[in-house]
């Protein structure tokens, strides 16, 4: 129950699965559908008022109905009210770092097998897109490390999570800094899933060689097909790891009327490889493959061995878009405690990343 404080209302939201349970409730996120199949996803408030060329309305006509409830406008218009899925609050949370998209992170918790207490590595916490789909993996018997170098991202990230789970989080410790050195501190073998969303994945072989258990996944998530070549070289190298395989996720929709059923116009296509690695167990070395390779597959100098070819570059977003979104997450913040739009940055202390180990949930 709402419970009354000095400068307004606070919205005491519940925990764990009746989170996502219940009745609609100020302070939380909401996605309505209108006829032409758009969706819009804001945040109620009990001052709240939301208005689209396909329909217009208080907030407070949303707050208290049923999930799952159609709803008449005054204009005459009707909109359907939902909870967003995990993939759709993805795609439209605040980002610092373009995120996983939902189709990779699903293949990324089925290829590498995250499963429930499962002891899990993520570098590259970026927006905190897989970290969401990791926590619900490996629930609240395992444990998530997240490696972050730019506290920016860290923040966001903390928020993005923090504004999906509640105060529920599984059991999540976020580190920033450089992934060797969180990696020099953890014991041989003691982590199931080494996953690693960076710009030279190949650069943390040697860590995550000793941190990982036999058997363990490694995965690498890479934009380009110079990444995903040298690193796949890079593992074979070490004779550590075996089943180096990789795979993009390309998805594509389908139009659904009647008798009228084709392909959408537009598809969700390249985001990203994934590749992937089992570790060996000690004093084991891979299988060698009878088959002989392509001709000219590996040539005299490959091309991360060229001096000549530019290096690559890490995109950095402006620095005015950053302090959008940081500015956006606090906010949030506010509201989803108060469930009031009206509150002030004073009222509320936010959610914050400044120092190693921000959103620990040990």
């Amino acid at each position: 129950m709402p419970q009354t404080v000095g400068w307004g209302t606070v919205t005491i939201h519940p925990s764990g699965p009746d989170r996502r349970r219940g009745p609609f409730r100020a302070g939380e996120r909401v996605q309505l559908t209108d006829v032409k199949g758009r969706r819009y996803t804001t945040m109620l408030t009990y001052e709240g008022y939301f208005q689209s060329p396909r329909g217009r309305l208080r907030h407070t006509e949303i707050i208290g109905r049923d999930e799952g409830s159609v709803i008449d406008t005054d204009d005459g218009h009707r909109l359907l009210a939902l909870r967003p899925l995990v993939a759709d609050y993805v795609l439209s949370m605040p980002r610092g770092a373009t995120p996983i998209y939902p189709k990779d992170a699903a293949q990324i918790i089925s290829l590498a097998d995250v499963f429930p207490g499962a002891r899990v590595v993520e570098a590259g916490l970026g927006s905190g897109a897989l970290t969401l789909s990791l926590l619900a993996a490996v629930g609240p018997y395992g444990h998530v490390t997240s490696v972050e170098r730019r506290e920016d991202f860290a923040e966001i990230a903390v928020a993005n999570v923090e504004s999906w789970y509640g105060d529920d989080i599984p059991p999540w410790t976020v580190h920033l800094g450089s992934l060797e050195d969180v990696m020099d501190e953890m014991p041989d073998g003691s982590v199931d899933h080494v996953l690693l969303d960076m710009l030279a994945p190949w650069e943390n072989l040697d860590g995550a060689m000793r941190i990982l258990r036999p058997g363990g996944v490694l995965l690498a998530y890479v934009a380009t097909t110079t990444q995903l070549s040298r690193f796949a070289e890079e593992v074979r190298r070490t004779f550590t790891f075996t089943e180096v395989e990789a795979s993009e996720t390309v998805v594509r929709t389908w139009h659904l009327e009647g008798l009228s059923v084709r392909p959408d116009h537009r598809m969700v296509a390249h985001t990203g490889f994934l590749v992937t690695a089992r570790r060996l167990a000690p004093m084991s070395e891979p299988l060698l493959e009878k088959r002989r390779p392509a001709k000219l597959a590996y040539s005299d100098t490959m091309p991360w061995e060229d001096d000549t070819l530019a290096p690559i570059s890490e995109h950095d977003m402006s620095a005015k878009r950053l302090r959008r979104v940081l500015r956006d997450v606090r906010q949030r913040s506010r509201v989803e405690q108060s469930g009031s739009a009206h509150v002030s940055p004073s009222s509320s202390t936010g959610t914050s990343a400044d120092t190693p180990g921000a959103g620990d949930q040990s």
